[in-house]
């Protein structure tokens, strides 16, 4: 593939994508990661697109559709549920992962009384704690992306390997019987690393994302111990989780 046609194919996807790793948008060329830093370059040196530690994101996005505060205003009741319902499982003193996804947002909203202590990629997450003397909040590291309100790349998932949690609270872009799946490589490696990181993990997930697949799978159903999630869950399908030994919990709004 002439570098050209690379370099479309990179600017396609992170037209789609917003951001994407070095090693994701290798593959996605089938192409040395040497080779995609130097297509990067060029990219960089035209504008359009910024290189990170890392990876590489948009400059100028042209949709909302990734936008922290614009994805929180969908199923905002359900999200609400599964928060108290999530932090119930909580018990004081833990400490607890919490992803950067809207829902897992909502979970923190209750923690408080738990008095845990936290650690996140979210920056709406570490700023809603910031306020409280009854927690302590441990932020990764990592290169900022304002509009989804996240910390990622190399050194973000370098926190997070470095921590023993009791909990990992996660999110995710869409769940099958053939597992969970995300929207973002860059988010695939961090939630990997919190998956890594902790004895329990608990997927907080509203249900319209029941019987979705996003673009990389993030790991089988057998990882999750929990999955919270609203009443509007396909009966089917909870049956089917709870089959294979994962407990479902579904919040009622209101």
């Amino acid at each position: 593939m002439q570098a050209e046609e690379r370099q479309k194919r990179i600017e396609e996807h992170l037209a789609k994508a917003e951001f994407a790793s070095l090693d994701e948008l290798s593959e996605l060329v089938d192409a040395s990661v040497s080779t995609v830093r130097r297509d990067l370059d060029v990219m960089d040196a035209k504008g359009g697109i910024r290189r990170t530690h890392g990876g590489a994101r948009l400059v100028n996005p042209k949709s909302d559709e990734f936008t922290f505060s614009a994805r929180d205003t969908h199923q905002l009741a359900e999200k609400e549920a599964i928060g108290r319902a999530c932090a119930e499982l909580i018990l004081p003193n833990q400490t607890v992962i919490i992803d950067a996804g809207t829902t897992c947002y909502h979970v923190a909203r209750y923690l408080e009384a738990k008095a845990p202590q936290v650690v996140t990629n979210s920056l709406p997450v570490a700023n809603l704690l910031a306020g409280t003397n009854k927690l302590e909040v441990v932020v990764s590291g990592g290169v900022i992306y304002p509009r989804l309100g996240v910390l990622v790349g190399p050194l973000a998932v370098e926190g997070f390997s470095k921590i023993r949690a009791d909990a990992a609270i996660l999110s995710c872009g869409g769940i099958t019987l053939d597992g969970i799946s995300n929207s973002h490589g860059l988010l695939i490696d961090i939630q990997q690393a919190m998956l890594n990181a902790s004895r329990k993990v608990i997927l907080c997930v509203d249900s319209s994302k029941f019987g979705r697949q996003s673009i990389t799978k993030l790991c089988d159903l057998d990882v999750i111990d929990v999955i919270v999630t609203d009443k509007g869950a396909p009966a089917a399908m909870v049956k089917a989780l709870r089959k294979k030994g994962i407990e479902v919990i579904l919040a009622a709004a209101g």
